[in-house]
């Protein structure tokens, strides 16, 4: 958790009836809701109903005067559709919904997932790297997932060519997990189509884009994020330099999650990505036993304690409230502060010096105006 009050407003009760499953997902489907502004929605407003219905008033206010929601129509075709193909909808809070991502500071507010749920409940390892990998790398993650399965852990990846499809098919007897970019029915790449098959029989699909998407790249990024998230540690086996195996490394650093790397020869390209993980701290995996080893000593993220009123010096200097400021005066004083580089939104909610729910409410008008973006780990940035 990242301690930040605005970006982590659960538990969360899940939808009980089918209409309720039907506005989580037309609330999540419509146009520039993700996850972080779903759950501020939510929060504000008390339930998926009523943040639906407030959702067209808070894009009017935002000068958003042609805005309309995702239609009750879309979000029953996409659940029929979903239904037809063998797919079943998890939202937050359902007992079957993976805890670890549950514990993120944004999880997704609904997955597809199809396959054994069962997976979800054992402990996981993620395996990444290269599509072109060498015979070494793809025996190297075939051993690693092969030995993680007999000691109980679930292997996660993402269905890629390379080192994905390798951990994928050493560990379907043992139990393996699909991070799918686009919809959990859409195949990519279609070479994988008869391992996809295999995993939705003996492992688990998941994924949080609607059924029948195409990915695409920007869906990358945030399959990766899903992929360290449902794992206690991310192993990076050939990856070259500014690859999305080393996006997926930062993730799970980001979330807490332990960072391990195999080595390899410092002329191959492929390694250099590796090699220059275990050189900023990453544990360096020789075989399975290391894994377990790092496993068995790392230590559970710790969320931030709360503050004592007794730890504070008596005679810390307070600063004044600031005067509030109109509307249009805090939204340029929120851009002013925000670049592209992400920035902590409690760093910024301390920056600005003004109400808290002031703050938020004006970064959901800005957020659905497309002026701010809202990135993973409680991150924002001007678009």
């Amino acid at each position: 958790m990242d301690g930040n009050k605005l970006s982590s407003p659960r538990p969360f009760t899940p939808p009980t009836t089918e209409e309720d499953r039907l506005l989580w997902l037309r609330l999540i489907r419509s146009r520039r809701v993700g996850p972080a502004t779903f759950f501020r929605l939510f929060t504000e407003h008390g339930s998926a109903a009523a943040a639906f219905e407030a959702l067209p008033g808070i894009a009017r206010a935002s000068g958003l005067s042609d805005y309309t929601p995702c239609t009750h129509k879309a979000a029953e075709r996409e659940l029929s559709l979903g239904r037809s193909k063998g797919a079943h909808l998890l939202c937050l809070g359902d007992p079957d919904y993976p805890a670890a991502l549950a514990a993120l500071s944004d999880p997704p507010p609904v997955l597809w997932v199809m396959g054994q749920l069962r997976l979800l409940e054992q402990p996981a390892v993620a395996l990444v790297g290269a599509r072109n990998a060498s015979s070494l790398g793809l025996r190297t993650a075939r051993k690693l997932a092969e030995g993680l399965g007999f000691h109980g852990f679930t292997t996660v990846s993402g269905l890629a060519r390379g080192i994905d499809a390798a951990a994928h098919g050493a560990s379907l007897k043992s139990g393996t997990v699909a991070v799918m970019a686009g919809g959990v029915d859409m195949i990519y790449p279609q070479e994988n189509a008869p391992l996809a098959a295999a995993i939705a029989d003996q492992g688990l699909r998941i994924s949080e884009q609607p059924i029948g998407l195409q990915a695409q790249a920007r869906h990358f990024p945030r399959r990766n994020r899903l992929i360290s998230g449902l794992a206690r540690a991310v192993i990076v086996i050939e990856a070259a330099e500014g690859s999305g195996s080393l996006i997926t490394a930062r993730d799970a650093l980001d979330q807490g999650r332990e960072v391990l790397a195999v080595p390899g020869h410092p002329l191959d390209a492929r390694a250099a990505g590796c090699n220059q993980l275990i050189r900023g701290g990453a544990v360096l995996v020789r075989d399975v036993a290391d894994v377990i080893e790092a496993l068995e000593n790392s230590v559970a993220p710790r969320t931030q304690p709360t503050a004592n009123p007794s730890d504070t010096p008596q005679h810390a200097p307070q600063r004044p409230p600031a005067k509030p400021l109109d509307t249009l005066s805090l939204h340029r004083m929120i851009l002013d502060s925000l670049g592209p580089a992400p920035v902590a939104e409690d760093q910024l909610l301390r920056d600005l010096g003004q109400p808290g729910a002031t703050v938020a409410a004006a970064l959901l008008f800005l957020e659905l105006d497309g002026r701010v973006l809202r990135q993973p780990g409680g991150l924002l940035s001007r678009a």
